[in-house]
């Protein structure tokens, strides 16, 4: 199966998962995170704001800053070019593809950032994952020192071989 096939497969799946159970995998992917040392030892973490279908990842924003850490969420630039900025609710506008990104330009180091938490739609044994397919992620992790993690529900899981230009992540927690 392509990648495009397996990406609009699972994203009809993410869609169609019962909402009560979905905040309930949430909750327990969060906890699971929170325990993980890559998690306790952060003082930056990176996450992202998600499409509807997706971890609800302000759960880890607000549990992240009540544990005293610096959240920081992507501003993308045509060509695929991403930078990590403070996450701020006030100075937020909607892109193109209809998310929620910074206003703010003001970018934090990349080696300043301890663990990033990255989406993805697909995820195989090996922690390659299928995006949304601009290559963001990959172009970023490429040189990236910190850790990575993505939380995922079980219908994220396939099977694909992935390209030379993929990244993988270091911890999926699944759910």
């Amino acid at each position: 199966m392509l990648k495009k096939e397996i990406r609009n497969q699972i994203i009809q799946e993410m869609k169609s998962l019962d909402k009560t159970e979905k905040a309930e995998k949430d909750l327990a992917l969060l906890e699971e995170l929170r325990a993980s040392q890559d998690y306790q030892s952060a003082k930056v973490i990176a996450t992202y704001l998600p499409m509807p279908h997706e971890y609800k990842t302000g759960l880890l924003i607000k549990q992240a800053l009540a544990d005293g850490k610096q959240v920081v969420i992507p501003k993308t630039y045509p060509k695929g070019k991403m930078i990590f900025v403070a996450y701020d609710p006030k100075n937020l506008e909607r892109t193109n593809f209809g998310l929620l990104e910074p206003k703010s330009e003001d970018e934090v180091a990349k080696n300043q950032i301890d663990l990033i938490h990255v989406p993805g739609v697909a995820f195989n044994e090996a922690g390659f994952r299928i995006g949304y397919g601009a290559g963001y992620y990959d172009r970023y992790l490429a040189d990236f020192q910190g850790a990575t993690v993505s939380t995922i529900y079980d219908c994220q899981k396939a099977e694909f071989q992935e390209e030379t230009h993929d990244v993988a992540v270091q911890e999926v927690l699944m759910k």
